[in-house]
């Protein structure tokens, strides 16, 4: 498990192939690596990969296997790139963020990047299998980072996260631009909610639920919007 609280930034030092199996060898910021073992979860802008080789105090490498390179922007990656890391968490660690399990759920695209004063506003498109996970004022995990969406435009399907000088200190957000791509994970709690109301609501309304739905898009609204999930502002 992880919290979502990136601890720092590696570097690509090299990408080896062989058949059905890519191996990343990544360089870790100074003392990133203290105490990492073969078998080691870390995630990897928000990907779970487990260490198969430790190369001195700051460096390891990660085996990505073919399916996991289809599914996340890993295979996007070349040497020199960066990426953000976090160690998993141990027995009592602070949740700063939320509980993350470093499996992505999919990738979505940067449509467009605003920086008012002291702010960074990522703008994001979802693809519409997902949307139905994303509220705002709720987390969505984003490369790795616990975030709070500040907004969503269902109708753009798209939403908004605002990033402070200190995230972007500590991540690569800073680097993104419009036709970036990012890994995200939706919040596992929203998940089962709205698929536990959606099922309930197919199965109480069966035939009318297209009409139903049709109804809602042309007010600019969604079933999944009727059952919006009350998120706790972060602390």
């Amino acid at each position: 498990m992880f919290t979502g609280i990136v601890q720092g930034v590696a570097t690509i030092a090299a990408i080896t192939d062989r058949p059905g199996l890519r191996t990343f060898t990544l360089n870790f910021p100074t003392g990133f690596a203290v105490g990492l073992e073969i078998g080691a979860s870390v995630a990897c802008d928000g990907a779970c990969l487990t260490v198969t080789t430790l190369r001195g105090p700051d460096a390891a490498d990660f085996d990505v296997m073919q399916q996991s390179l289809k599914l996340t922007t890993l295979g996007d990656f070349k040497p020199g790139d960066r990426i953000n890391v976090e160690r998993a968490a141990k027995d009592g660690a602070e949740i700063g963020g939320h509980p993350l399990s470093g499996h992505v759920d999919f990738t979505a695209t940067v449509v467009e990047v605003r920086q008012p004063e002291n702010n960074h506003v990522l703008r994001i498109a979802v693809p519409e299998s997902h949307l139905r996970y994303v509220f705002a004022k709720g987390y969505i995990a984003i490369n790795g980072a616990s975030l709070t969406v500040a907004e969503v435009d269902r109708r753009a399907g798209c939403f908004e996260v605002w990033l402070i000088p200190e995230t972007l200190r500590q991540t690569t957000f800073g680097d993104k631009g419009a036709g970036a791509r990012l890994n995200v994970e939706i919040e596992r709690s929203t998940q089962v909610f709205v698929d536990t109301v959606r099922n309930a609501i197919d199965e109480r309304l069966g035939p009318l639920l297209p009409a139903l739905e049709a109804l809602l898009r042309e007010r600019g609204q969604s079933l999944e919007e009727l059952a919006t999930p009350v998120a706790l502002p972060k602390s």
